[in-house]
């Protein structure tokens, strides 16, 4: 398939710390392509090289075709670029940034402009100073999205956003998809993700951990199964691939690795299956699998 982004490789230090190693990401046209990872494991690093603000130390990047350094005012006609913390001019009103931003990129579409001020319930007549963190965040949200571009690069894009606004930038991504452009969404917000996103990469101090569609990394994981018995379970523990066993009467709950699933129904049956249900792993649960130790590590000051 044509790529809008392709990553091989990446290194980028900063004196000794190095920030980026090796890190790999394919993003496909047409696609929303989740980006995960906690802060500092590299995330807006990579977003910042592909924009074209840092030069990187090694590895090969071709982004829409181009090179982000060497070709950094070509591409950013091509893209638009939503932060996490958006910063507006004060004394100008937020309509003003938006055509100003606009235009950088050739100019906006003005239906398109109205439409989604409208959708985001954002007035342009008040200056910016005046904004809460969630206005401006809108600012940056419209201009991007009423310019003719072929790929969105968004970091944290809904941080401030209240609910309804986050159904609101949701149902505008799923449309750039539709209309045929690329979406890079990197966020905390693992709703959004689930809900959004095609395909994701997962990185962890620096490195790719693990790349795939949801349900190719579900399959690498742990999926929870409850069910009620009419006799109590015997032997579950000795199952291959069984994890976390509990009960509560004739109520068993346990993880079990995707390729053991079969082995433990046909066990299950043999003491009377009232009810049973099972879920995969949520896209939170997924991340923790690769971030629990730090969490850990984390907490352990605070206990002492």
């Amino acid at each position: 398939m044509p790529t809008a982004i392709s990553i091989f490789g990446l290194v980028k230090n900063f004196g000794s710390t190095r920030a980026l190693d090796a890190f790999d990401m394919t993003v496909w046209d047409n696609e929303v392509h989740g980006f995960l990872g906690p802060n500092g494991a590299g995330k807006s690093t990579t977003i910042r090289v592909l924009l074209g603000l840092l030069r990187r130390d090694a590895g090969e990047i071709d982004l829409l075709g181009g090179d982000p350094w060497r070709d950094a005012v070509a591409l950013h006609r091509r893209l638009a670029y939503v932060p996490d913390d958006v910063k507006l001019w004060p004394t100008l009103t937020g309509g003003e940034v938006i055509d100003l931003m606009g235009k950088l990129r050739g100019g906006l579409d003005p239906a398109r402009r109205a439409e989604m001020l409208d959708r985001f319930k954002l007035d342009p007549t008040k200056k910016c100073g005046t904004y809460s963190k969630g206005n401006r965040q809108k600012v940056a949200i419209v201009a991007a999205f009423a310019s003719d571009v072929e790929l969105f690069l968004l970091d944290e894009p809904t941080s401030g956003l209240d609910p309804l606004m986050v159904m609101a930038f949701r149902e505008t991504v799923t449309e750039a998809r539709r209309e045929g452009r690329t979406v890079v969404l990197s966020s905390h917000i693992f709703a959004d993700v689930e809900a959004l996103c095609d395909r994701i990469t997962i990185i962890r101090q620096g490195k790719t951990v693990q790349a795939g569609t949801l349900d190719e990394l579900r399959h690498l994981t742990r999926t929870l199964i409850e069910v009620e018995t009419e006799r109590t379970v015997d032997d579950l523990e000795k199952l291959p691939g069984v994890h976390a066993v509990e009960r509560e009467g004739l109520q068993t709950s346990f993880q079990v690795d995707s390729d053991e699933i079969d082995r433990v129904l046909r066990h299950l049956v043999q003491f009377g299956v009232k009810s049973l249900h099972s879920a995969p792993p949520s896209l939170e649960e997924l991340f923790m699998r690769h971030y629990g130790d730090e969490v850990s590590e984390q907490k352990k000051p605070e206990e002492a």
